[in-house]
């Protein structure tokens, strides 16, 4: 059940038509901590809007290596999957819970409809795809342009503006997986930026200095 009260945050991006719409046609649902929310190959029913928490969306290759795409926000909602939808395909995404998330599922039939009858989601969703190719852009320029430890600095910083906390609990393993390399090549650039004093690294833990 969805409280009217849980989406008032939100009332900035929908008119009140949305808004109840929302209310009586779409589900809520909670995530733990790396848990999947979509997965590749899956055959979507709903379209995920966030309401609180982070979702990384990633991408596989042939020998199930995941590359980072970017991270959803509370209010945002993952263009690849309204891609999929609109295109009545299986998802070519994996979408993992960051931390714990709460996530209104939205239903196809109403998303499709609401995108030519309202003009708050229609805009909603547009700028959605927007910024998600934006990010993807940011993500292979990142790729193409950046040395490896630039990458690793910039990804942490990132992750220091996502949590709003200079201290992130992570792994070395969980870095690696996210830039699409080994947690050796992690291990020895993270000793190389705190050398530098950039960063502080302590037990599955690293302080970000500077950002």
């Amino acid at each position: 059940m969805i409280s009217k009260e849980l989406l008032q945050p939100f009332e900035y991006l929908f008119d009140s038509e949305i808004i109840n719409n929302i209310l009586n046609s779409a589900s809520l649902k909670t995530f733990k901590k790396h848990e999947i929310i979509i997965d590749i190959g899956q055959n979507l029913s709903f379209v995920p809007f966030l309401i609180s928490g982070n979702i990384k969306v990633l991408r596989e290759d042939s020998n199930d290596h995941e590359l980072l795409l970017y991270i959803l926000e509370a209010g945002d909602t993952c263009a690849m999957s309204l891609t999929c939808c609109m295109a009545k395909s299986t998802s070519k995404i994996r979408a993992i819970a960051d931390e714990d998330a709460t996530v209104v599922m939205i239903p196809i039939i109403s998303m499709k409809s609401w995108f030519h009858e309202n003009e708050s989601w229609r805009n909603f969703i547009l700028q959605s795809y927007q910024v998600r190719f934006d990010e993807m852009l940011e993500t292979i320029d990142t790729l193409a342009f950046l040395k490896m430890d630039a990458r690793v600095f910039k990804y942490l910083s990132n992750q220091v503006k996502l949590s709003s906390t200079t201290t992130l609990e992570i792994t070395h393993q969980e870095i690696a997986e996210d830039l699409h390399t080994s947690r050796v090549v992690i291990s020895r650039l993270l000793k190389q930026l705190e050398r530098e004093f950039n960063i502080k690294l302590g037990r599955n833990k690293i302080t970000v200095l500077e950002f």
